[in-house]
């Protein structure tokens, strides 16, 4: 990559120019001597083989280079004052990085919630987000890949902060033959039917959370797999509630009468790794995850304006 021949206080000595209207403005502003403002931007555009400015009057005025490559020095220059607040930060302890790990039953709109006002706070820092499945979240976290973890098992050693319940409903095409018994069903109506279950992303221990021991089972790797297989009539399954609201809605799938059991609430529950200490960026973050979880689903919500400087 070949080394740049104009340096970021000449692009900064040229926004001051345009931004103040001349290069005396410019010279009182950034407490220098008009001569060396003038030589400043000279060199520049002797650097780079092209007029920037022309002169208006008494005013300096961009040429149409000058307009668009003031534009990207507004950027390149906003970008390095950024990279020295990153070292900064990261000096005082603020991490670089925060790996969260996230069973992916948990509602998706509760972590965008409080990533999104994460980002005017996180100071640079970075988000690692994985999603896994039961006993997949508890294997990342104890291999120290995690800093924060959420997920609704209970953790052997962790002391973890309780969070909001998900609910999980019992479902089954409207024309399944479950449905067409048009009756209260019992878990041995159940079992003489297909089920579709979620793979454990864990290797360790996989379990095996939800199946009846139905004679017929099929697993598949995902929650939204599992909604498209039942909402085509294969099988039936404990589907999240809030990821199957579509199909309710258009009557793809249908509650099951279930005498007990057709709904369950599991609690989720947010740890902390204990490898290492948590950082500020951290700490904000999982207060930022207790707060949108205790709020409901379909409240409004607007994510908050970028905070980058503008072109």
């Amino acid at each position: 990559m070949k080394a740049p021949r104009v340096t970021l206080d000449q692009w900064r000595t040229l926004q001051a120019v345009v931004d103040q209207g001349g290069y005396a403005q410019a010279a009182e502003t950034l407490h220098r001597s008009q001569s060396s403002v003038s030589y400043a931007v000279a060199r520049l555009q002797e650097q780079l083989g092209m007029q920037l400015l022309r002169i208006d009057g008494r005013k300096a005025v961009l040429t149409e280079a000058g307009s668009v490559l003031l534009r990207r020095s507004r950027q390149l220059v906003n970008q390095a004052s950024q990279l020295e607040d990153l070292a900064q930060h990261l000096d005082q302890g603020w991490e670089a990085e925060v790996r969260l790990v996230v069973d992916a039953a948990y509602p998706n709109t509760r972590l965008i919630r409080a990533l999104s006002a994460f980002i005017p706070q996180s100071r640079g820092c970075r988000v690692r987000l994985r999603e896994e499945v039961l006993s997949g979240v508890e294997e990342v976290l104890l291999s120290g890949d995690a800093d924060l973890a959420i997920t609704s098992l209970n953790l052997q050693g962790y002391l973890g902060t309780e969070l909001g319940e998900v609910e999980f409903i019992a479902v089954a095409h409207p024309q399944h033959a479950l449905h067409q018994l048009q009756r209260a069903l019992s878990y041995e109506d159940l079992q003489s039917q297909l089920q579709v279950v979620i793979r454990d992303s864990g290797r360790l221990q996989p379990r095996d959370v939800g199946w009846l021991g139905a004679e017929q089972r099929w697993t598949v790797g995902s929650l939204s797999t599992a909604a498209n297989f039942v909402s085509s009539g294969l099988g039936f399954a404990w589907l999240p509630s809030h990821l199957i609201e579509k199909e309710l809605g258009q009557g793809l799938l249908k509650p099951l009468p279930l005498i007990v059991g057709g709904q369950r609430r599991p609690r989720f529950m947010l740890y902390t790794s204990k490898d290492k200490a948590l950082g500020p960026a951290s700490q904000i973050l999982i207060e930022l995850i207790k707060t949108y979880d205790a709020i409901v689903l379909d409240a409004a919500f607007a994510a908050p304006a970028p905070t980058c400087g503008e072109s």
